[in-house]
């Protein structure tokens, strides 16, 4: 929050639940209320399920395996573009933060609403979600990270440090009890498990917490994809995780077509027009100097 502003007197402190367990950081965890989702932001309706899905990709790609598509398309960013790893992420990150400041403006939330809880996984939608958070902070919301399966790669650590330095807190564990987690937080991001990722391969505390996001009622925002889904085919869909926003970091995968949100962003303006024309990607206009395009 901005100091400059100062404290505003008509919310004087109050009791506040207190989640169970030690936090790495410790942070006041207060009472709040669901962050109701911005009426302003255009819909995931607009287009048609399938209908979007099918201009952005054309009728051959649709029918290619899409996180085969999406790792080739990161191998030419990488190999050919010479986009570094750290970068990629940077871009992402930052845009799915923008994504949820369309999706919940700051203006519109109540001081209580402003916290945000960011789940990461190990893998590369782990780092996304923790500059995510970071860029969260700069955008004056009130970020908290549950990141429970620590990588070990240097990104990880280097991206790790950068949040502790900003004093953003992390939790040493989820509680079970959903009501806690519902009344301390405005809305969840899901950064746990990307395309191709199972939640066995990534441990027992990341398959705990996607359990227990299932459950919540405020808000959830997830990256990329529904952490669980099949990229392909979108099974799990039904018992998996159903969140309010998704967040398509380059392009939709083929999953979203059973995406049944209030919003869906596209996060892929760093990709060059010749990457687009090469995978045969028509995505949305982007509007003035915007890094997201809602569908």
């Amino acid at each position: 929050m901005s100091s400059a502003a100062g404290p505003d007197p008509s919310e004087a402190p109050e009791e506040r639940p207190s989640l169970p367990g030690t936090l790495e950081r410790q942070a006041p965890l207060p009472h709040m209320g669901r962050a109701e989702l911005s009426p302003n932001a255009t819909t995931s309706l607009a287009w048609g399920r399938q209908s979007w899905l099918e201009q952005i990709w054309n009728a051959e790609a649709v029918c290619r395996d899409c996180t085969a598509e999406a790792a080739a398309l990161e191998r030419e960013l990488l190999e050919d573009y010479r986009f570094g790893r750290q970068q990629l992420v940077e871009l992402c990150g930052h845009a799915s933060a923008v994504a949820v400041t369309k999706a919940f403006p700051l203006p519109a939330l109540s001081r209580k609403q402003r916290t945000v809880l960011v789940v990461c996984g190990p893998e590369q939608n782990g780092a996304v979600g923790l500059v995510c958070a970071r860029h969260l902070r700069v955008f004056e919301y009130e970020p908290t990270i549950f990141y429970p399966t620590r990588s070990l790669d240097l990104l990880h650590r280097d991206l790790t440090t950068q949040c502790e330095k900003m004093d953003i807190p992390f939790l040493s564990y989820l509680p079970t009890e959903v009501q806690l987690i519902n009344e301390a937080y405005g809305l969840v991001v899901d950064a746990v498990l990307g395309p191709g990722v199972e939640p066995r391969e990534v441990g027992g505390p990341c398959t705990r917490a996607l359990a227990t996001l299932k459950l919540l009622s405020i808000p959830l925002v997830s990256l990329d994809i529904p952490s669980g889904w099949d990229a392909e085919t979108g099974s799990d869909s039904e018992d998996g995780l159903r969140p309010d926003v998704l967040v398509s970091l380059a392009a939709p995968k083929r999953c979203a077509g059973r995406f049944s949100g209030r919003h869906h962003f596209v996060a892929g303006r760093f990709v060059p027009d010749d990457v687009l024309r090469k995978f045969a990607l028509r995505l949305p206009g982007y509007t003035g100097t915007d890094c997201v395009a809602a569908l």
